[in-house]
């Protein structure tokens, strides 16, 4: 079999909203775009998961108060910029994209007035939603757009391995003595078992987070940072990876699979309680339910340890203000097939590493370190979320930078490629490959996901983070002298992916002895 070698003039690995919105941008510019996502349905996502909304100026609202509110659930070192960015563009482009071109049915209070949701840390109503399935929504009507496009070419069910550079990739050594660059990107086709070459003089990053290095996650099982660590191996700037945000409430339930129940629920009325029945959050902020998510999260924890429990109870049907089928038919659905009916009963929840705050460094455009390489979404770090992500500006974020990264470059484009494809090396098989064992595989990943979850999760300690970067080394030698030996396969790639991902986090850690926002350490 021949290696596939191709060319486009920008490569986007991953379509939720932050690479969909790149895509489209770029489609509408003229460029010929490659959509590469792992997912079999390019619709699969973290976005298509995403229930609460996405952040809009409400009635009477003003870009003032919205970044009041940024900065205040960031602990103070969000990016003025970045705030600056995001508070100005918030209202143009989700009337421009997401409800002119895209037609989103955002949810109504009237015919002619949407409605706007209350989540913890804002300080009025202002996120727009489709009842609770708006990333669905969105991640659906964004595909469908994308497909009509003929420049448009979608590589479903490939692995993103490695990050194409030069002069790393190239074979003139000569080529050393220039400034490194990011040129494409090397992808496995997971059904062949090939890796392909993927080659273009723009690269965007919207791999999305990395909540499932631990064990506990409201993330799919796949979101495992593959582009933290690609663009670590590359040479690009990482930073805040200290900053993991757990969500508070995720559903306690063996067959849910960490599904999230979102914050507009307690923004309706729902209240916290132990399993005993007493309400706990006043004791932690005047906020109660409404303050920001660490904070809701670590007194989650305190309760549950107080309370020797492994969840903790989020009674809607008590206090809810609104219809709850109505408001929350997914959640309501989702949760009377595991046997609870939430317009009757408490919902058991437990918290869940939901996103990541750091990744890697962008500007104002999503321009990396690395020249030719981009990033947008949660795999960026625009300095936006600063120490804690303020509820539903994760959606918005990756609508904003994902049009602001490929609208710049449509303006900027050269249509010459930085590197003749024959120059490249082509992917290395090793003559023996070592078969894969299941059972292997599956231990790494819960020795790693425990790891995080025990020792660089909610409330961390320098003892327990030292035993963690200690244990977590030890397994990297390991995975990586199978990496070296065994057949492609995605499940080894995404092992390579993750062990250094968890590793990221957890030196991050150790080397900020500060506690802020998501980042809770204690002697």
């Amino acid at each position: 079999m021949k290696d596939e070698t191709r060319t486009f003039d920008i490569l986007i690995l991953g379509c939720g909203i932050a690479g969909a919105s790149a895509a489209l941008a770029a489609a509408k510019g003229g460029l010929r775009v490659a959509v590469v996502t792992k997912a079999v349905n390019p619709e699969e996502s973290n976005t298509f998961y995403a229930q609460g909304g996405i952040v809009s100026l409400g009635k009477h609202d003003h870009p003032e108060s919205l970044k009041e509110d940024i900065i205040e659930a960031g602990d103070g070192i969000s990016n003025p910029e970045a705030v600056n960015i995001l508070t100005g563009e918030a209202k143009g482009l989700v009337e421009g994209i997401l409800i002119e071109e895209l037609r989103i049915p955002f949810s109504r209070s009237a015919p002619d007035e949407l409605d706007y949701a209350q989540e913890a840390g804002h300080s009025r109503r202002r996120i727009l939603h489709v009842q609770d399935s708006t990333g669905r929504t969105i991640e659906e009507k964004f595909i469908r757009a994308l497909k009509k496009h003929r420049t448009i070419t979608f590589f479903t069910d490939h692995t993103a391995v490695d990050l194409l550079t030069v002069p790393h990739h190239q074979k003139d050594p000569i080529a050393y003595y220039h400034e490194p660059r990011c040129v494409g990107a090397y992808v496995l086709d997971n059904k062949a078992g090939r890796v392909k070459t993927l080659i273009a003089p723009y690269t965007i990053l919207a791999t999305g987070g990395c909540g499932a290095v631990f064990l506990y996650t409201s993330n799919p099982k796949d979101s495992i940072g593959a582009g933290y660590a690609m663009a670590l191996r590359a040479g690009a700037r990482i930073v805040n990876m200290e900053y993991i945000q757990f969500h508070p409430t995720s559903l306690y339930n063996r067959d849910a699979g960490g599904f999230l129940i979102s914050e507009t629920v307690r923004g309706e009325g729902a209240r916290l309680k132990t399993r005993d029945g007493r309400t706990f959050m006043e004791k932690y902020r005047p906020k109660g339910e409404l303050a920001p998510r660490d904070e809701v999260t670590r007194a989650i924890y305190e309760e549950m340890v107080n309370t020797n429990s492994n969840y903790v109870l989020l009674d809607l049907a008590s206090y809810a203000k609104v219809d709850i089928k109505k408001r929350f038919p997914y959640i309501y659905r989702t949760c009377l097939d595991v046997g609870i009916d939430i317009t009757k009963e408490p919902i058991p929840v437990v918290p869940a590493a939901h996103y990541s705050c750091g990744g890697v460094l962008v500007d104002g455009l999503g321009r990396t370190s690395l020249q030719g390489l981009f990033a947008v979404g949660e795999v960026s770090c625009t300095g936006l979320h600063g120490a804690n992500r303020l509820a539903s500006t994760s959606l918005l974020e990756g609508l904003v930078w994902g049009t602001r990264a490929s609208r710049h470059i449509v303006s900027v484009f050269d249509r010459a490629l930085p590197v003749k494809p024959s120059d490249l090396h082509r992917w290395y098989y090793p003559e023996k490959v070592e078969e894969i064992d299941p059972a292997l595989i599956n231990q790494d990943w819960l020795t790693i996901r425990s790891t995080m979850w025990n020792y660089a999760g909610i409330i961390r300690t320098r003892k327990r983070l030292e035993r963690a970067q200690a244990d977590l080394e030890y397994l990297r030698h390991r995975i990586e002298q199978f990496y070296k030996q065994a057949r492609m396969d995605a499940k080894v790639v995404e092992l390579k992916h993750g062990i250094q991902v968890a590793l990221m986090i957890t030196h991050a850690a150790l080397a900020n002895p500060v506690s802020r926002g998501a980042h809770f350490i204690k002697d």
